[in-house]
């Protein structure tokens, strides 16, 4: 007989597996346990985070920056996005529908570094047609965990 001790629900959270009862049930013998559970754990979904105050890092300024591109080329899109890689102050990034085609979540320590982000990085790209920026007054509602 099969010992039915090996029980394991997959959520999508970090740290996948959690023994619960469920209808989602793999059942395993004893000795095989260790290796059923291993090949169900996803690779690089652990990651370590913290919450740092922008503002204790020196780092005063927080925008989002739009992007529209002057050409979609494949080439110039991995040019971009490789230049986003390389800057500090760009946090992350998305693509986006509409009138912009890239929104950036950027930290800088001033108005100007913020300027020269902007005016001797961005728009100098021969990606880039126009950058749009918006200055945060104040985050309402800070970062928090996804809704799963």
């Amino acid at each position: 007989m099969i010992p039915t001790n090996a029980c394991f629900l997959r959520f999508k959270r970090t740290h996948i597996l959690r023994r619960k009862n469920s209808a989602t049930c793999f059942i395993f013998p004893q000795a095989k346990q260790a290796d059923a559970v291993s090949g169900l754990r996803p690779k690089a979904t652990s990651t370590a985070s913290a919450r740092i105050d922008a503002d204790r890092v020196g780092l005063s300024i927080q925008a989002f920056v739009q992007i529209q591109m002057v050409s979609h080329s494949p080439e110039q899109a991995k040019s971009l996005s490789r230049l986003l890689e390389t800057r500090p102050e760009v946090v992350s990034g998305w693509t986006l529908t509409g009138d912009a085609d890239y929104l950036l979540r950027v930290y800088c320590k001033d108005l100007p570094s913020l300027n020269l982000l902007i005016h001797e990085t961005l728009l100098p790209h021969p990606a880039v047609a126009r950058v749009q920026s918006q200055i945060v007054m104040d985050q309402v509602k800070p970062d928090s965990p996804l809704p799963i």
